[in-house]
C-alpha cells in the first residue's frame, strides 16, 4: 500500500478537496497501457470517434502504433472486419490526416489494416435491438374457433402446425385492421 508521503498529499488534504473524477484516478494507468501499444497520445484511444468521425470509427479501431528506428514515420495499425477493409484502405489518407491533427504534427506516415479485428482496448460491442412490443393477441373465443377448425385432423403434429398457422394469419389480419 502506498503511503501518503509518497503521493505528495496527506489523506486529510485529499479528503478536504472532495471527490475526484473517476478519469483522474485511472489516467496514469490508461497512459501506461496506451504507451505499451505505442500510443503516445491516449486521446487517440479514448476519443477515437471524435478524432476520425463516427462513420470511420464504426468501421475501424486503433490497435497499435509502431515507430521506425529514427522515431519518425510511425505506422498506425487499424483493426476492421474483412468486408470493410478495402473501404478503410481508401479512407486511409483521411484517417492519417485526422490522426496527425490529434497529435499536432505528422506522427503517422503509414496506416496498416488488420482484418482480424483484433480489438485494441475495447471489448467487442454487440448490437442491441430494443425488444419488440407484442402484437395483437387472439382472445380465447378466437383460439377456441381455431381449435375447432383443426379438430378433425388425425395427425397431432399437423394439427398443431395448422393451428399455429391459423393463429399467425389471424393476428396478422388484426394488426392490419382487416376483418378476419
Amino acid at each position: 500500500m502506498r503511503k501518503a508521503a509518497d503521493s505528495g498529499t496527506s489523506g486529510r488534504a485529499r479528503a478536504a478537496r472532495g471527490f475526484r473524477q473517476a478519469g483522474g484516478l485511472i489516467a496514469t494507468r490508461v497512459k501506461r497501457a496506451g504507451e505499451k501499444h505505442g500510443f503516445a497520445e491516449t486521446r487517440l484511444l479514448t476519443e477515437w470517434e471524435s478524432v476520425v468521425g463516427p462513420e470511420i470509427a464504426a468501421k475501424a479501431e486503433p490497435i497499435k502504433v509502431t515507430y521506425a528506428r529514427g522515431g519518425f514515420g510511425a505506422t498506425l495499425v487499424l483493426g476492421c472486419k474483412g468486408a470493410v477493409a478495402p473501404e478503410v484502405e481508401m479512407l486511409s489518407p483521411v484517417i492519417r490526416e485526422r490522426v496527425n491533427a490529434c497529435y499536432g504534427y505528422n506522427a503517422i506516415s503509414r496506416i496498416r489494416i488488420s482484418q482480424t479485428r483484433g480489438y485494441g482496448f475495447a471489448e467487442a460491442q454487440a448490437d442491441y435491438a430494443a425488444p419488440q412490443a407484442p402484437g395483437p393477441q387472439l382472445d380465447p373465443s378466437e383460439r377456441a374457433a381455431l381449435t375447432d377448425r383443426t379438430a378433425g385432423i388425425a395427425d397431432p403434429a399437423l394439427r398443431a402446425a395448422l393451428r399455429d398457422l391459423g393463429t399467425s394469419i389471424e393476428t396478422a389480419a388484426k394488426s392490419r385492421g382487416a376483418p378476419s
